[in-house]
Order: structure tokens, then sequence, then C-alpha cells
């Protein structure tokens, strides 16, 4: 049997299970409405635990209602880039999803991946804002609604080595979570390499990567002093996941459930914003606790790297035509012109 069609077969069987025990009962009385929600984070992860509270404030508002089953670690066998399908197909009614590595599907998901476009947490809710339209455009295409959003904390770069010019890391195999991190690290010079999360590790030990671009809570779940020793604050890009749930299981819900889902979706992506920048700050004093040094970036080599990916902004702008003006407004909005 064809894995996907099983596990379609596994997750929409429960789904009719529970929703066959509420015909004809009050609503009190309903059976929960079970929603699998496909994670590919770890299980002590931080964003994973924040989707938990989540999820039993959920379960609190509807009386038990509405149960969100998170299945972490890859449990249901969806790896990130397939969740925007998987949702939007009904493989699976729930799912975090990586907005930047569903971009070749939605291209305008790849808007805020763009290098050094947004220097802040502050930045990015700026971005946002304009973005905000956007992202129902590509919800509704794809059969679903997003619910919240959760940044990931700043990024930075982790090597082996110490430098203070882009040249003496020339041709370092760095690490890349998707498409536009590959290309970026590219055009910084080194060599990128795209590598899921789960293979990571290994990678590292077996020297097929030197250095590895992502945040530093995901520094911390891989123990990255074990393999490295430096770390560039570099907030390079940044990329938010998305809690998304399907039509076809959003529609299934009584209209009191979808109204306390809605209200727990607006109370909890300020939550999860907060969560990411205190969670980010503890991670960034754990990596250095561990005996990780955290890199002052000479103010010409920053300057360099920016220079050096601008062509990617502008590339991009001409390549998907909805996203200059966003890219415009929202650099008017900041105060910058490049």
């Amino acid at each position: 049997m064809n894995p996907t069609a099983n596990r379609r077969s596994v997750l929409l069987g429960g789904a009719a299970l529970a929703t066959l025990g509420s015909f004809g009962l009050p609503r009190m009385a309903r059976a929960a409405t079970r929603l699998d929600l496909s994670e590919v984070l770890p299980e002590d992860n931080w964003q994973t635990i924040e989707i938990r509270k989540f999820a039993a404030d959920v379960a609190e508002r509807t009386g038990g209602e509405v149960e969100i089953v998170i299945h972490s670690g890859g449990a249901l066998g969806f790896k990130g880039p397939e969740h925007l399908q998987a949702v939007g197909n009904g493989l699976v009614p729930m799912a975090d999803l990586l907005g930047a590595q569903a971009a070749g599907n939605a291209p305008i998901l790849k808007l805020e991946n763009l290098p050094f476009l947004v220097k802040s947490p502050e930045e990015l809710k700026t971005l946002h804002s304009f973005l905000r339209p956007e992202f129902d455009k590509v919800a509704t295409k794809f059969n679903q609604k997003f619910l919240t959003t959760m940044p990931s904390p700043q990024n930075s770069i982790f090597m082996k080595e110490e430098a203070t010019s882009l040249d003496a890391l020339a041709g370092t195999k760095v690490r890349a979570a998707d498409m536009t991190g590959k290309e970026t690290f590219d055009y910084l010079g080194f060599t990128g390499v795209q590598i899921p999360w789960g293979e990571l590790i290994p990678a590292l030990a077996t020297g097929r990567v030197d250095g590895v671009g992502t945040s530093s809570t995901s520094a911390v779940d891989g123990k990255f002093w074990e393999f490295m020793g430096y770390i560039y604050p570099t907030n390079h890009i940044w990329a938010t996941n998305f809690l998304s749930i399907g039509l076809e299981a959003w529609n299934g819900l009584s209209p009191e459930a979808q109204e306390a889902l809605a209200a727990a979706s607006e109370e909890w992506t300020p939550k999860f914003w907060e969560a990411s920048k205190a969670k980010g700050d503890a991670a960034n004093a754990t990596l250095v606790e561990n005996g990780m040094k955290m890199v002052e970036i000479p103010d010409d080599m920053l300057a360099e790297m920016q220079e050096r990916t601008k062509p990617m902004i502008a590339a991009y702008a001409e390549e998907v035509p909805e996203a200059g003006p966003i890219i415009e407004d929202f650099l008017a909005a900041v105060g910058r012109s490049a």
C-alpha cells in the first residue's frame, strides 16, 4: 500500500470514529473531535512545548470538544516541506508549517527569508503587517487556514573556525534548512548544503558540513558545542512557523468550537512571539556556558555580507511581482532605503 495513502486512511479513520459519536447529542455531550497535528520538531523543542500549551488551552475553551494531538519528531511520516500540501490535501488535519520550506509552492513565503532584509523582531512584525493578506491568500489557495504565527529566534551562523573576513571562510560547507538559505551561503562565498534537521547531526559528525545556519534554540537542541566553537550572530534571515488547519477539518467543527479556536489563536500569537525572544536569549546563554564563543562580527565584514546578498532581493522582487510593493512599503515603514 502507498505509505501516504496509508497515513491518510489511519488519520481520517480516527477522525471519523470521533465524529460518529457526536451525532444527535447536545454540544456539551459531544465526543471530542480529534485533530492530529504533524510536527517535525522534537518533543522537547520549545516550539513543540508552546504548541502543547496552545492545544491544552483549546481543549479547555471548548470543554473538551476539540482535542489537538501533537505528533512530534515527524512521527506521522511527513517532512517539513510536505506540510502545506499534506494539510491542503486532507492527509492530516493540522500541521506546524515552516513558511520558508513551502516557498516552492507559494513564493511569497520566501520574502521574510531574504538575507538581511529584516533586522529585528520589531521589524518582522512590521513586515507581517503588510504580508498578512498574502498569507491568507496562500492558505485559501491550499485549502487551509493559518491560525497562528510563531517566528524562530534570531538566526546565527555556527562555525568551527573564528575569522574576521569572509575570504577566510571561503568554501566552508554550511548547512541550510531550505534553498533560500543555501543560496544565501553561496552568495556569501561559502558552500551551501541543504540538509533536513533529522540528518544534520550525522552530517556534522562525519564532516559533511562544517557550519550551520539556524536559530540558537535549534543549536542547543543539537548540542552544537560538541561540533563547533563559534557563533556569528548575523541575524541574516527570519523564518515563521504557521499552525495550519485544513478547511475540511475546520468546517467540521461546530460554530462554537471555531469561535473558541480563533480566539485562542489570536491570544496565543503574541505569546509565541514573546516566547521566541525569551527562548532565543536563553539559548545563546546556554551555548556560551557550554564553551561556544559569541563572535563580534567586524562592521566591514557584516557590511560585505549584506552587499554580497543584495542581488538576491532584487532578483526575488523581479520574479515575484507582488513582493516588490511589499518590500518598498516595509522599507519605508522602518525608515530604510535598502
